[in-house]
């Protein structure tokens, strides 16, 4: 990764911490998303986690989605399938995880960035989180994220999110529908509320958060095809001319 950056720490407490970060606004080319979904399994398969906790670098934006640098380098389907696969597979990763994953959302989040944190299973926010689907305005689509989303939100929230692709929906919205559920006024505050709620987790019984894990997300073992499917749907679209020009003007504002 010639950018950006994924670390993960295992506390002593059994709460395996998963940091990623990236220059341009925490956005994911394909190198961090091979490595951030390689990190989820690892602190997933680790006998001292208990739970994980998924976070981006910053204090302002979570995480702006796709890399736009790559997605204008992409030449062929395949190229373009396999650079949305890898949100697939972060995806899926948090979705297999026999551990819990919370998210924490400090700002913004664009696109897949959002999807990030529909896959997580419980999620935290300040008041400066917004949320926006942008990928109706490229052209394309939020396909590989739109399972995580409809099975978090409902498909009618996820269809006012997805059609509105110039809003940001702020957090009350967001805490409405169910994408996130806590918002604080700031960020130590925030990290105060994940600490609380943690802490007693960590001291139950492994085996009961497991089999609770495993509940959540009953029905869901065909995204193991399914989002592959729809990334082969977004890989295609993103070829289109119209749909660089528009990335490219979007990259410039």
């Amino acid at each position: 990764m010639d950018q950006g950056f994924v670390k993960a720490e295992i506390n002593d407490n059994g709460l395996a911490v998963i940091t990623f970060g990236h220059p341009a606004h925490n956005s994911l080319p394909s190198g961090l998303l091979n490595e951030l979904s390689k990190q989820i399994h690892a602190a997933g398969k680790h006998r001292n986690t208990r739970l994980i906790l998924l976070q981006s670098s910053g204090d302002r934006t979570f995480c702006a989605g796709a890399s736009f640098d790559e997605l204008l380098a992409i030449t062929d389907e395949g190229a373009g399938t396999a650079f949305f696969s890898g949100f697939a597979d972060v995806i899926n990763a948090i979705r297999i995880s026999p551990k819990l994953v919370i998210g924490r959302t400090q700002g913004k989040a664009v696109g897949g960035g959002v999807g990030l944190m529909a896959a997580c299973d419980y999620c935290f926010a300040t008041k400066q989180a917004a949320v926006k689907l942008s990928e109706v305005s490229l052209n394309i689509g939020p396909f590989v994220i739109a399972p995580a989303l409809e099975r978090k939100i409902g498909i009618s929230a996820f269809t006012q999110l997805s059609l509105n692709p110039t809003r940001f929906f702020d957090p009350q919205w967001a805490l409405q529908v169910g994408l996130i559920h806590s918002i604080q006024p700031t960020i130590p505050e925030m990290d105060r509320a994940i600490q609380q709620f943690c802490e007693p987790l960590l001291t139950k019984n492994l085996e009961a958060l497991v089999a609770l894990k495993q509940t959540l997300w009953q029905g869901t073992a065909h995204w193991e095809q399914l989002l592959y499917e729809q990334a082969a749907i977004s890989g295609r679209l993103a070829l289109s001319a119209e749909t660089k020009q528009l990335l490219t003007e979007f990259k410039g504002n």
